[in-house]
């Protein structure tokens, strides 16, 4: 399958390593052609590895993953192109956080609360089939459910049915994990992106970024 990842950071190239040792072709994307993160990447991955702008990425990919900063999200979308995006499913991983007054981050007053940044992408890119996941595990454990042992959870939601049960398939095939809980359309956003506050403080507790939860009842 041909894959579009937007952004270079840690996120970004994490996933797109995973993909392509799955022997997907992924092509990551940046604001600007010859981004060096990029390049060194490619170098590094190999022949299945390519990259380009944002616009490149999303017009290569059948599926996009939105792996930029929170904060940037909604720009590197627009750059990406609505017509690149429309009818594909948009793994939306990021998380909108200020770390404008130092660590611990907090959330972006403006996708806090009565929105999320997984439902601003939605209204933004309407004809995109929008799905939030992975968005409250450290990266290597995104692509790899098994880092941490026995039974744990991974969320998701999004406004289309099919698109969230191929994602789900694609998180139980490339990715490892087998307890996914549907939580409904993508306002439930609002409640996944509100989990890093408490994510990062864990991080401190544990001393580890390899850990997660697990839903009881």
């Amino acid at each position: 399958m041909k894959i579009g990842i937007l952004g270079t950071g840690m996120v970004g190239t994490t996933i797109g390593s995973k993909l392509i040792k799955l022997n997907h072709e992924v092509k990551l994307g940046s604001r600007a052609a010859d981004n060096p993160k990029a390049i060194e990447w490619v170098k590094q991955a190999g022949a299945n590895a390519s990259q380009g702008t944002f616009t490149d990425a999303a017009a290569f990919g059948e599926i996009i993953f939105n792996c930029t900063k929170g904060d940037a999200s909604l720009a590197a979308l627009q750059q990406a192109g609505a017509a690149n995006l429309a009818g594909k499913i948009l793994l939306d991983v990021a998380n909108p956080l200020d770390f404008s007054r130092g660590m611990p981050p907090t959330l972006i007053p403006e996708f806090a609360n009565t929105t999320s940044l997984g439902e601003e992408i939605q209204k933004a890119f309407p004809e995109t089939k929008v799905v939030k996941t992975l968005n409250t595990v450290n990266c290597n454990l995104m692509v790899d459910a098994s880092l941490v042992a026995g039974e744990h959870d991974l969320f998701i939601c999004g406004n289309d049915k099919a698109a969230k049960e191929r994602v789900i398939q694609m998180l139980q095939q490339d990715f490892n994990w087998t307890s996914i809980i549907d939580l409904g359309d993508i306002t439930n956003a609002r409640a996944t992106e509100m989990i890093l506050p408490l994510w990062v403080r864990l991080y401190g507790y544990l001393q580890t970024p390899n850990f997660n939860l697990k839903v009881v009842s």
